[in-house]
């Protein structure tokens, strides 16, 4: 029986700390949001800064931070085509 609860825990323990990871988001800014007791919530789905600011002054306590998990994409590349002259 103690194995099982000392599973459980360490599950239970394992969700928490992996859980910010799965929070990060896709988007570019994020509103990190104190909700006290020391624990901070990174809720990360705004595209632009201007998109994130009304979320912290609606009397959320925290402040727009840049995501540091996200990735932009990679702009295509353009082939440039050769012009052959004809003489």
């Amino acid at each position: 029986m103690a194995r099982f609860i000392l599973a459980v825990a360490a599950l239970v323990m394992a969700v928490t700390v992996a859980w910010p990871a799965d929070a990060a988001g896709t988007a570019p800014w994020c509103a990190v949001l104190d909700f006290g007791r020391g624990t901070a919530y990174w809720d990360c789905q705004y595209a632009s800064i201007e998109q994130c600011r009304p979320v912290v002054i609606a009397g959320n306590r925290g402040f727009c931070n840049p995501n540091p998990a996200y990735v932009a994409a990679e702009p295509p590349r353009w082939r440039h085509k050769r012009r052959h002259h004809r003489y």
